[in-house]
């Protein structure tokens, strides 16, 4: 008997220690996955790369300084709760209170980092091509692809691609494709103009919504000022009623193209061309420029009024005159102003 009592004290004994390690094991467990990474002060950035299981994070933090962590504790979280399957390839924020729970988190529910890419509105078609081709986080798939291959990939064969993108600040992962941030621009444009186009004025002077675009890219090029955009619309809605030419200058700078220099000449506004408004009734081809949500309103409800002339006052905005005798007078007033 002595010996069984003997046996089962060192049983208990046995029991309590292997119990109390579990739970010292378990505490530690849990104070790992709650406790802050204690990376550097303005964070870091952890990829996880296609394929990456669990070990191959855990193995990446170990070699962060600072994130030097119990691999097995990592794994154990991750199994236990379902969670291997679910881990997604990208790049996530590591804070410097971000703790192991909160990261394997982020990664499960494929919380990656957001960079952004502002479209600036009045931007051309090529200006936007540069912009992606120089932003570091855009996977480059058009390379030298032409305007016209480029719109045939985005199922748009023989559109013209000016105005149809529009200007935005877009969030998206790293990884994404040049291609398929087109694609959303391109669709972004689509719902706007649609959406505008359904609103237009009944005397709006448009046959359809892509006359609505063109003319929305000059109202976008004109000003500067968003106030003034309806009243900029209403002149050349009323020309065109009129038969007027527009006259207006950045349709003879898109047309000129890379032989613009900076400065538009009397030779510019003779010479005949497709964009040549000084020369050529009617809207351009095409719009000359992406226009915003403001231009694409004002186009399709242009501001009432007799103004059929506006120049810029030196002050940012413009002049309007009803008559030719008032807008030259408005052209002097302009010229005379001292220029800094």
């Amino acid at each position: 008997m002595p010996s069984r009592d003997r046996l089962a004290a060192t049983f208990i004994a046995l029991a309590l220690v292997f119990g109390s390690a579990l739970y010292l094991l378990y505490a530690d467990y849990q104070r790992f996955l709650d406790g802050p990474l204690a990376g550097p002060a303005d964070g870091l950035v952890l990829e996880v790369k296609p394929g990456m299981g669990v070990g191959d994070i855990a193995r990446e933090l170990q070699k962060r300084p600072g994130l030097s962590r119990p691999a097995p504790y990592l794994e154990a979280h991750v199994r236990l709760n379902g969670l291997a399957s679910r881990l997604q390839a990208g790049e996530y924020a590591i804070g410097p209170r971000t703790t192991p729970r909160e990261l394997i988190g982020q990664i499960a529910s494929g919380r990656v980092i957001q960079h952004a890419l502002s479209v600036v509105e009045g931007w051309t078609f090529k200006q936007l091509r540069q912009a992606l081709a120089s932003h570091p986080n855009i996977v480059q798939t058009l390379g030298e692809a032409s305007d016209a291959e480029i719109m045939a990939r985005l199922g748009r064969s023989g559109q013209h691609p000016e105005g149809r993108f529009f200007p935005d600040t877009y969030h998206f992962p790293t990884g994404t494709t040049d291609e398929a941030f087109l694609r959303r621009a391109l669709a972004a444009m689509d719902r706007q103009l649609e959406a505008a186009w359904s609103r237009r004025a009944p005397d709006a002077p448009l046959d359809d919504a892509y006359q609505a675009l063109i003319l929305a890219s000059i109202v976008e090029k004109e000003t500067g000022l968003p106030e003034e955009r309806p009243a900029i619309a209403g002149v050349f809605a009323r020309r065109l009623r009129k038969g007027m030419l527009l006259q207006t200058d950045p349709t003879v700078i898109y047309g000129l193209g890379a032989a613009f220099d900076g400065n538009l000449r009397r030779r510019d506004l003779a010479a005949d061309g497709p964009y040549n408004t000084y020369t050529r009734k009617g809207l351009p081809p095409t719009p000359i420029a992406l226009p915003g949500a403001g231009a694409l309103a004002a186009a399709v409800n242009p501001a009432p009024g007799d103004a059929l002339y506006f120049v810029a006052n030196g002050t940012g905005g413009h002049d309007f005159s009803a008559t030719l005798a008032e807008h030259n007078q408005a052209v002097r007033r302009y010229l005379s102003r001292p220029k800094n």
